[in-house]
């Protein structure tokens, strides 16, 4: 049995072999990232959009979370289970953050993840000294999207890009045993990556990080009606889904489905004669009333 992926043994491969992270949001997805060896599994707030069919991520609840980290978590998978805080469940102080992080835990994650720089740093400490390992977020922060008037490439300027890295070194020295960098020019994120000494993992944030992570439904194409940059398709199985689902649909209404082989038979030797079959149908129409 492969074994299972610690918090102390991923910080350790900062500046080696690529860590490799995905969302999962229930338990075959979580099959399959395992099967497929990544590194981590982030149960990510994402799920209120390519699951749930939110527009955006802050529709998600905590007993949203608690609900897709249980789910993932009873696969008992290799890889980090990360979960995401969702919006106001850490904002509001941290006694807050800490029982709502908690409740993440006891479904089955082993860290959670947050976004926000320097303003978040109490809340990252009182998590810490709770014994919660945190993942912080930086750059594009979906849960800030009206702040920022949409989902829009940060750190931009010198001054934002300044802003970043103080955020992440801040971040880092509040306890924080990653950072993940959402759409940020690439040479800022090489920036960060070399200021920090925890492991950086990116999206949308160009090859200098420690690793990399994308939404499960945009890797395999489950999710084809939005296609950012930064995504790289490896399958179409929402394509491979409607054609299989179609050809079904085709074979009932053609009569080719079920087949023989696809049907459950009498054992040899029990037969059902008429007068048999009248004697049972009205058994059940007494019942049914049909």
């Amino acid at each position: 049995m492969a074994q299972q992926c610690t918090v102390p043994a991923l910080r350790a491969r900062k500046g080696g072999v690529p860590l490799v992270m995905v969302t999962a949001y229930d338990a075959p997805t979580a099959r399959i990232a395992d099967e497929a060896g990544v590194d981590l599994i982030l149960v990510g707030d994402s799920v209120a959009m390519v699951v749930l069919g939110y527009d955006d991520t802050l529709s998600v609840s905590v007993a949203d979370m608690v609900h897709h980290t249980a789910a993932v978590a009873r696969t008992h998978p290799r890889p980090l289970v990360v979960a995401d805080l969702p919006w106001l469940s850490y904002h509001l102080g941290t006694d807050d953050a800490v029982r709502n992080a908690a409740a993440l835990i006891r479904a089955g994650a082993q860290a959670v993840k947050l976004e926000g720089g320097r303003k978040r740093v109490p809340v990252v400490r009182a998590l810490v000294d709770a014994e919660i390992p945190v993942m912080g977020h930086l750059g594009l922060t979906p849960q800030s999207l009206h702040a920022m008037g949409g989902f829009k490439v940060q750190g931009k300027d010198t001054e934002a890009a300044r802003t970043l890295v103080e955020d992440a070194e801040a971040l880092t020295e509040a306890g924080c045993f990653a950072l993940v960098l959402e759409g940020v020019p690439d040479r800022v994120a090489r920036m960060i990556t070399s200021c920090v000494d925890i492991p950086t993992i990116g999206i949308g944030a160009g090859p200098w990080c420690d690793g990399q992570v994308l939404v499960f439904h945009d890797v395999t194409g489950l999710e084809d009606r939005i296609a950012p940059k930064f995504v790289r398709r490896y399958a179409s199985l929402k394509a491979d889904g409607v054609a299989a689902v179609g050809a079904w649909a085709s074979d009932v209404r053609e009569g080719r489905f079920p087949s023989d082989a696809e049907c459950y038979h009498l054992p040899d030797g029990v037969t059902l004669d008429d007068e048999d079959m009248v004697g049972l149908y009205g058994q059940v129409s007494a019942v049914t009333g049909h």
